[in-house]
């Protein structure tokens, strides 16, 4: 009897509408009237998953998708503060892909 393959979760981008694995996607939060990002996907609340590109972040605030999702009216501060968490962990991503692959780099002897 052959193994089960094991399903990999899907979530939907509010800013570019495309299916991705959850773990490629970062989880924005919202409960009690906060909006706070969720690097963990465990934190309690209404989530909406977004790509850690800055275009996706665009797009998303710009048919106010993330409130909507959420249920919450966000305020431009807390959208501002989303901008700078999404940005950070949009760059250590970026960090962590390139930290390990040493190829394009040249040598100089």
């Amino acid at each position: 009897m052959p193994l089960k393959v094991k399903k990999t979760p899907m979530r939907r981008c509010v800013g570019c509408m495309e299916s991705k694995p959850k773990k490629e996607l970062v989880r924005i939060a919202g409960y009690e009237g906060e909006v706070s990002v969720d690097p963990t996907g465990k934190a309690k609340g209404r989530g909406v998953y977004l790509c850690p590109r800055e275009g996706c972040f665009a797009k998303a605030v710009k048919k106010k998708a993330i409130s909507r999702s959420v249920g919450i009216e966000i305020s431009a501060e807390q959208m501002d503060r989303l901008s700078l968490e999404l940005s950070k962990i949009s760059q250590s991503a970026a960090a962590n892909d390139n930290g390990g692959d040493r190829s394009s780099e040249k040598e100089v002897f």
